[in-house]
């Protein structure tokens, strides 16, 4: 059976891919370690790939890529969120799945490797969602949207002070970000940070917890400030705003 194998740098990368056949169905799943959701999607494709069988050439091949430490991998297939599937068939991108959904990966696999006639085992195991093998099924919204709620709530509390932002402090990916991050190194904020395209769930699901629809965001103490004109306002209003 298939096995998931982790690629650890860029030339160790290239060497896989130009050492498969065209015919070749690659499963490239991206991931990050902080993101709860690639554990379970893990368990997923680990389950998946266990059902198609090794063959000479190979029909299909398994690969994890961690997002973060391989950006420049991540930034060539436009991956903005983890977990984040990528189909590559002979240099092409047939089809990219975002999001934790055992299904529509599922469906998506099974969909080119048929069309490439790949073999599947008999008496092979179903993709199960990471519960003590149940059949993966889509989650209840209102289940789904109450564990994220409590995964927000945990998340804004994880330090004092939590950007919500597009990039990293180091790498701001947008003007308004750039300039609270150094609002904030000019008042001396020791902060928590929190890179919203490197999640899609908490990009969208943070809008709503918020009431708040645009980023970045500024928390304290698990209370939303606002944005960048909200917090340049309330330092024209105070101006020891951050001291506590």
């Amino acid at each position: 059976m298939s096995t998931i194998r982790e690629i650890t740098s860029l030339s160790n990368w290239e060497h896989h891919v130009n050492s498969l056949p065209p015919s070749t169905l690659l499963v490239v799943s991206f991931h990050a370690p902080w993101a709860a959701p690639c554990a379970q999607m893990a368990t997923v494709l680990s389950t998946l790939a266990s059902e198609y069988p090794v063959t000479e050439p190979p029909f299909t091949s398994w690969v994890s890529i961690n997002a973060e430490d391989l950006s420049d991998i991540s930034e060539t297939y436009n991956v903005t969120a983890v977990p984040f599937l990528v189909l590559i068939r002979n240099g092409q991108v047939l089809e990219t799945v975002s999001g934790s959904s055992a299904v529509k990966v599922r469906n998506a696999i099974e969909a080119h490797a048929a069309k490439a006639g790949a073999p599947v085992l008999n008496g092979a195991a179903t993709a199960t969602d990471g519960h003590d093998g149940e059949v993966a099924t889509e989650e209840d919204p209102e289940k789904k949207k109450e564990e994220l709620f409590k995964r927000l709530g945990d998340l804004v509390k994880a330090a004092p002070v939590m950007l919500f932002m597009k990039g990293t402090p180091s790498e701001p990916k947008c003007g308004f970000s750039r300039q609270l991050v150094a609002i904030l190194r000019e008042n001396a904020v020791k902060y928590g940070f929190f890179n919203i395209l490197a999640d899609d769930e908490v990009r969208q699901g943070l809008k709503e917890f918020a009431d708040w629809p645009t980023y970045p965001q500024l928390w304290v103490d698990g209370k939303l400030v606002g944005g960048l004109d909200i917090v340049k306002e309330e330092l024209s209003n105070d101006a020891d705003f951050f001291k506590a």
